[in-house]
């Protein structure tokens, strides 16, 4: 059997392109499985669908469309009412012109008097009769799916629609079932969305029809409409009309409609609703879905790596890049990116100044430890001074090189913590070199400060620590003190170059080799012919850059040029420091 391709029930193989579909729905739900249990996409799909589902549902209550129903209903069944009620009249009462004489009366008749007097006249001698309209009202009532009610005036049920001989089984109530569970459910809840400030609906006995408010109203020769709730949480609407001939009363017709015939249409509407709800809520879902893939997907990547970034031990563990993005995962995955960047560099400078600071001392310690194993077999006084001198140096030396080493390993956390403060460089410069000038550091060197500018009283402040900023300058000046002959000057120059303060430091001394101008810079790095070895620890100029660093500015070294020699040679004039900061 082939790898990768599985076998169906009848043996054979299935096909590679049967295959693949199944292999893409897998990855697709494993995709969507994964995204399901991410926090973000819930909360994504979550607020969404609330939002959908809260505009279903105040949908679904229908209450203005359900309103305008019920009146619509109401109206049409007051036009019924009455189209009935006039067929009724006209063709249901005694006909009036058929006037049925009796002999003995006629023999009581005085002398001017006629038969069928005013007095005689009254509408209850011309009954509604129930077998005339019994056929009118089964013709009109059965397309309409309503019932009717015929009262007489004292409110007698004279004739009901639902025991009409031939009346479709369809107007018929249904036969009294014991509801059960989820039908009790459904009448709870549409009695809750129907009934609200409505009357309930209780069936009257036949000879009491005053007690429906619109039959009452109707035998007074007024028409009124009635809404209410039976107990299965249905709305119903009924008319009553009252049946006129002559101008005179004759009866009221009630028209009502069926349980579940305005329900039925807002059903109908809910579900409606309910088909367009779900359709919209799968569209809602697959875009939130695919929101949520553009957002805690990448996310939950970031944060996978930031983990095994925390977690790395030898490798550099790289964060995806989504700085193509334009937009906020985009700038985290930047930042994210920069800080790891920083934190492995940073994790390198350690590793290297271990390496750098274990090797300096080493040097010291190896001296010390050969001098003090030589002392006891020193044979003379002038010998053991010697050995003396020499484990005094490397005393001194190690306690130079453990103090700047402290110095430069607090440097980044001091600055960290410290808040940053205007720092007038005009009164700071001129501390520094009035301090240079009489201590001198045992070089009989002076120190000239300058300061360019179109006014004297131009700004020349920058944000940072006074303290570690004099550090720096305060080094540059005791180097260029250091490489300049007795009796030479050093120069400090501090001027502002558009949005930069420039500090310049000149001195007249043999200047820096071209291939030490950045390496000057560099850890225990030190290049001092004219002194001895040892004198100098060599992190001067690598935590004045750190500093400067620091501070968002440059350092950097360059050899002023002088006038040329004899051969048309440029020479060196000094040796010049420039550092540039940030002007406020």
């Amino acid at each position: 059997m082939s790898p990768g391709v599985p076998e169906d029930s009848t043996g054979g193989k299935a096909s590679a392109k049967g295959w693949r579909p199944l292999s893409w729905l897998s990855r697709a739900g494993q995709f969507f499985f994964a995204l399901s249990f991410s926090s973000l996409t819930r909360r994504i799909v979550s607020l969404n669908l609330a939002g959908l589902v809260a505009l279903v549902a105040s949908i679904l209550y229908l209450s203005q469309f359900r309103a305008g129903l019920i009146d619509a209903r109401a109206q049409s069944l007051l036009v019924q009412a009455e189209i009935i009620a006039g067929a009724i009249a006209a063709s249901a009462t005694v006909q009036t012109n058929a006037i049925t004489i009796d002999p003995d009366r006629l023999l009581d008749l005085k002398p001017g008097e006629s038969y069928g007097g005013a007095e005689d006249y009254s509408p209850l001698d011309f009954p509604i009769n129930p077998e005339r309209v019994a056929p009118v009202l089964r013709t009109l009532i059965s397309p309409t799916k309503t019932r009717a009610r015929i009262y007489d005036p004292n409110g007698g049920l004279l004739l009901d629609s639902r025991s009409l001989e031939n009346v479709l089984r369809l107007d018929l109530p249904p036969p009294a079932l014991q509801p059960g569970i989820f039908e009790r459910a459904t009448i709870a809840v549409r009695t809750w969305l129907n009934r609200g400030d409505l009357p309930l609906y209780r069936e009257l006995g036949p000879e009491n029809g005053n007690g429906y408010e619109e039959v009452a109203n109707a035998l007074q020769g007024q028409k009124r409409s009635m809404v209410r709730v039976n107990s299965r949480g249905e709305v119903i609407v009924s008319v009553a009309v009252p049946v006129l001939r002559s101008r005179a009363i004759h009866g009221a017709l009630m028209l009502s409609t069926q349980g579940d015939d305005i329900d039925q249409m807002v059903t109908a509407e809910r579900l409606a609703i309910l088909k367009v709800g779900g359709v919209a809520a799968a569209v809602m879902i697959m875009l939130s879905l695919l929101l949520a893939s553009t957002i805690a997907g990448p996310v939950r990547r970031l944060a996978d790596s930031a983990e095994r970034v925390r977690r790395r031990i030898k490798t550099r563990v790289e964060i995806p890049d989504f700085t193509r993005r334009r937009d906020e995962i985009g700038h985290l995955s930047g930042a994210l990116r920069d800080m790891t960047s920083a934190l492995y560099s940073r994790i390198e400078a350690i590793e290297t100044f271990a390496a750098d600071v274990a090797h300096e001392l080493k040097n010291p310690l190896t001296s010390l430890r050969s001098a003090v194993e030589t002392l006891p077999l020193a044979r003379n006084e002038i010998s053991r001074a010697r050995l003396l001198e020499v484990i005094e140096h490397d005393v001194k030396r190690l306690d130079r090189l453990i103090s700047d080493i402290s110095d430069a390993s607090r440097l980044d956390a001091e600055l960290q913590r410290q808040d940053t403060m205007p720092v007038d460089l005009r009164r700071l410069l001129a501390t520094l070199a009035s301090v240079a000038n009489e201590t001198k550091l045992g070089h009989d060197v002076a120190v000239e400060v300058r300061f360019e500018g179109r006014t004297p009283t131009d700004s020349l402040s920058v944000p940072g620590h006074d303290s570690r900023l004099g550090q720096v300058i305060s080094n540059l000046l005791s180097n260029a003190q250091s490489f300049s002959e007795p009796g030479n000057k050093v120069r400090l120059t501090c001027r502002r170059v558009r949005s930069e303060i420039e500090i310049v430091v000149d001195d007249d001394g043999p200047g820096i080799r071209e291939d030490a101008l950045e390496r000057i810079f560099e850890r225990f790095y030190t290049d001092r012919p004219h002194q001895g070895f040892g004198q100098n620890s060599g992190l001067g100029l690598s935590i004045s850059k750190q500093i400067i660093e620091a501070h968002g500015g440059r350092i950097w070294a360059e050899n002023r040029a002088g006038p040329a020699d004899a051969a048309g040679a440029p020479t060196v004039a000094g040796a010049r420091f420039v550092v540039r900061l940030p002007a406020l």
